[in-house]
């Protein structure tokens, strides 16, 4: 059982990076699922359904979202209906679209859970106490779970992975946009990152135009922040599970440049 869990897709960039690397990572990794954070690949801010569409079309199997989820309001016409998607399960009690799904591929199934952190975020209903209740749930019905917590702080993306150690499969991080260098499998058996990385233009300041975002710093006023353009890099994870138990063995880095797309 092997899953790929690609980091945030940003932009039009980010989606060119998925359609080039995607096909060699399958050749050479053969994932039994391919999970992606869509909640930037409509020019930075949230996702549509024709998006949506292209992403499935590509090979992924789910998309999980994060804090730009209601970015694009046509997404209020199809969330309900789409069962492959996810978004932060934490959102208030009658939010549409659906915190957790099951994910069937050659009779294999996968539970995703999404969630979202409230440090330097919206203050949510708790995610640990709403982890809790969900992983509960969901491990009636399949031992393989992957859980993303779409949050800020590091010290909070850390505290929810041991939390959840030995209780899900895999805790990945995502909304910070930077790939961390502290992959590992935990005491008990859950595969942990504090940042997946993000899927689009390598030379802007994650995923922005580079301008905007320094104008910002260096004058505090306020700049319109578009997605860069320009050459891509490409960041995720491959986790490998043990059938027997759904905790993992083994959980690598993957990252690729436009400059450099060669699978060893």
């Amino acid at each position: 059982m092997r899953i790929l869990f690609i980091g945030d897709i940003v932009g039009s960039v980010g989606r060119k990076a998925v359609k080039a690397c995607l096909p060699g990572l399958k050749q050479k990794l053969n994932p039994t699922f391919i999970i992606a954070n869509g909640e930037n690949a409509a020019a930075g801010r949230g996702i549509t359904a024709a998006l949506t569409k292209e992403l499935f079309e590509m090979g992924i199997h789910g998309i999980t979202m994060g804090n730009h989820t209601w970015d694009q309001k046509e997404i209020f016409d199809f969330i309900d209906n789409e069962e492959r998607m996810v978004r932060p399960a934490n959102f208030p009690k009658g939010t549409p679209g659906r915190g957790y799904t099951f994910i069937k591929v050659k009779g294999h199934e996968l539970a995703i859970i999404n969630m979202q952190g409230r440090t330097f975020l919206p203050p949510l209903d708790c995610p640990f106490e709403k982890a809790d209740e969900i992983v509960d749930v969901v491990k009636k019905r399949t031992k393989f779970v992957l859980f993303d917590f779409h949050a800020e702080a590091t010290s909070e993306k850390l505290a929810m992975g041991w939390h959840l150690d030995g209780k899900v499969s895999v805790v990945v991080g995502t909304h910070t946009h930077v790939q961390t260098h502290d992959e590992r499998v935990l005491p008990q058996g859950t595969a942990y990152v504090t940042d997946v990385g993000m899927v689009g233009p390598r030379d802007g300041i994650l995923g922005m135009e580079r301008v905007a975002v320094m104008q910002k710093f260096k004058t505090q006023l306020p700049v319109r922040f578009v997605v860069d353009e320009g050459k891509w890099h490409f960041h995720a994870v491959c986790i490998d599970l043990d059938p027997n138990t759904g905790l993992a063995q083994k959980i690598q880095l993957i990252r690729k440049d436009e400059d450099q797309i060669i699978f060893e």
